[in-house]
């Protein structure tokens, strides 16, 4: 990771914080699964990526894409006007699975992904896994769907501001994950063991401080229901 993609700060609880710098680059993808009214808020600076049929939404929206991945079965034919990376339909790849790796290969260190979740299952199950991709990487990683967001740490914490409210839920990404602890939050965990076959992690709720969640040793899943006004929770190393 080059020293410019990253700039770190000190918390309240010394830990290192990851913060957006003029020099961070992020790749908005956008698949093709539900959207609902989702905002996608400002992406002047972003590498922007459909994934496939994630052509369609953006252009309902009058967003040119900077790049259009995949195999083009969904889309029916790679459109004009734009860079496309076409891939053979017999592949080992999703075309997000395909998006995300060139965002990485372009140099982005923070992924927003759109149009992931709903449709088919097994597409959103694996564009969750997705998450553990990029975590296991060291690289933050935010799919937002209609009402829903989540990311995946690892050996990490997120910090969530004050003001937070509603449902947040915690899963294993791998057959477990140590060292969990959740503070701030309506059911308070210290130093567990979640694994991938349990269902200790779901409906928790913001009490409105400020919020943590950990883990130790593995990948952590986290997902939260609305609070679409408040900033991406902060990832400490």
């Amino acid at each position: 990771m080059r020293d410019t993609e990253k700039i770190f700060s000190k918390n309240k609880d010394n830990k290192e914080q990851m913060q957006v710098s003029p020099e961070h680059k992020t790749c908005c993808i956008f698949g093709a699964g539900d959207y609902g009214e989702i905002d996608f808020g400002a992406m002047d600076d972003c590498l922007i990526i459909a994934a496939d049929a994630g052509y369609n939404e953006l252009k309902r929206r009058g967003i040119k894409p900077d790049l259009v991945v995949g195999d083009f079965d969904s889309l029916g034919s790679p459109p004009e006007g734009v860079e496309i990376l076409r891939h053979p339909v017999m592949k080992d790849e999703t075309d997000t699975h395909l998006a995300v790796d060139e965002g990485l290969r372009r140099g982005c260190t923070l992924f927003k992904i759109y149009g992931a979740l709903g449709g088919r299952l097994d597409h959103t199950i694996g564009n969750i896994q997705l998450l553990t991709r990029l975590a296991n990487r060291g690289v933050p990683g935010f799919i937002f769907g209609n009402g829903v967001t989540l990311t995946a740490i690892r050996e990490s914490t997120l910090r969530f501001e004050a003001g937070y409210e509603g449902i947040v839920s915690v899963f294993s990404a791998g057959e477990l994950a140590e060292g969990v602890t959740l503070r701030g939050l309506k059911y308070p965990l210290f130093d567990a063991v979640i694994t991938n076959d349990i269902t200790i992690g779901v409906s928790n709720e913001f009490t409105g401080p400020e919020a943590f969640i950990s883990v130790k040793k593995g990948v952590l899943l986290v997902s939260w229901l609305g609070n679409p006004d408040k900033p991406l929770p902060e990832i400490c190393f």
